[in-house]
């Protein structure tokens, strides 16, 4: 067991003793391995060191490295479709182990820590002077990152805890992209911003036992839950929010054919920027993991929407976000249901779930055509 300082924990080493604030609190248990979101804690909590486990030498596998590099040419003249598909199916460790996503991370969970607070302080009383952090903090994230980048760093963001909160980062950060797409000015951008941080605000005087459970509600526990947006928008009331953000938090679950709630309200009747949040809410849900599936791939939300949301939502920003969506996985390496991968090679307008698709074998397949009804693009790689 070794000592070492916050700034010199890194990634992936297993912690030796329970790491603990003045007040006793349990940040990190004996024999957890390290991750930024974890390091970020604690330099939040402003803890100066913590006793980790010292690693074994051969954990640290140079020699092969380099045989593998150095063998890397050979392969190159004639690889199997095997190593093929093995290397391209490597993308999401690339990226995890980039120092950009690295950063990512640690920054996201910095976030959420601070985002806890903020909405204690609105739940207390406050409001109006959390606007300021929220948005630099929100806007932090953003920064410099392409739309793939944002949405590919937020797919592998998902085994965070608290649900909650992530959730309502993700929106924010999703709503924000579809206000870029619309070329929304910046002012409206962070109003949006926040209606996305916000929207799910009275989630928090749901009890958990109904907000984390597992399974299906009954008839009450559903009623309560469907309680959130009314009790969301008190607890935002005269606070000095933009009135957009109230609505957004009171209509975010309103469909634009009246099948909504809490009022059943349609398309005319429904806010601009709730409109917007709600489908950043169900893109960021339907993407997610879930106990009675696993998150599904942008494209399968896509034809999700397209079967079954293009009358549940505003026209103008559905169709916006959809084409943006399928655009943005132009060029993506992907996989079909049965196992085949391939590249999207080009997007069909009228059917942005279903693109042209150049596989791995050299054949293009255009998902569209009849002939492949039963193939989908089943995960992005």
């Amino acid at each position: 067991m070794i000592t070492l300082t916050v700034d010199a924990l890194e990634p992936n080493m297993i912690v030796a003793e329970p790491v603990v604030t003045k007040r006793g609190q349990v940040l990190i248990k004996a024999g957890d391995k390290l991750t930024p979101q974890m390091i970020a804690k604690l330099t939040f909590y402003k803890i100066e060191s913590a006793n980790v486990e010292e690693p074994e030498p051969e954990e640290i596998p140079e020699p092969e490295q380099e045989v593998e590099t150095e063998t890397k040419p050979e392969k190159k003249e004639s690889p199997s479709k095997e190593a093929y598909v093995s290397n391209q199916i490597t993308y999401t460790q690339r990226l995890k182990a980039s120092p950009k996503f690295q950063k990512f991370q640690s920054d996201y969970a910095l976030n959420l820590t601070t985002l806890k607070e903020d909405f204690k302080i609105i739940i207390a009383g406050g409001g109006a002077e959390c606007i300021d952090s929220m948005l630099k903090n929100c806007e932090a994230l953003f920064k410099s990152k392409t739309a793939l980048e944002l949405l590919d760093m937020l797919g592998n963001m998902r085994n965070l805890e608290d649900p909650l909160y992530c959730h309502s980062l993700n929106v924010a950060l999703i709503s924000r992209c579809i206000g870029k797409w619309l070329q929304m000015p910046r002012e409206d951008l962070n109003i949006l911003t926040l209606a996305g941080l916000l929207h799910d605000i009275g989630k928090t005087q749901i009890p958990e036992s109904i907000l984390n459970k597992p399974g299906k509600y009954t008839d009450e526990e559903y009623a309560t839950m469907k309680s959130h947006p009314v009790l969301g928008k008190k607890l935002l009331n005269d606070k000095g929010f933009d009135p957009r953000i109230l609505y957004a938090a009171l209509q975010h679950h309103e469909r634009s054919d009246g099948s909504g709630y809490p009022r059943g309200l349609e398309e005319d009747e429904i806010d601009d920027f709730a409109s917007i949040v709600a489908i950043a809410d169900v893109y960021d849900a339907m993407t997610s993991a879930r106990a009675h599936r696993d998150p599904l791939c942008s494209f399968q939300v896509i034809n999700q929407f397209e079967q079954e949301g293009l009358k549940k939502f505003n026209t103008k920003y559905i169709l916006t976000f959809l084409e943006h969506i399928a655009n943005t996985y132009n060029n993506s390496r992907i996989m079909l249901n049965n196992a085949k991968t391939g590249r999207v090679v080009y997007i069909n307008k009228s059917n942005l779930s279903r693109p042209v698709v150049q596989m791995d074998t050299g054949d293009i397949i255009n998902l569209a055509d009849s002939a492949f009804n039963d193939l989908y693009i089943k995960s992005i790689l």
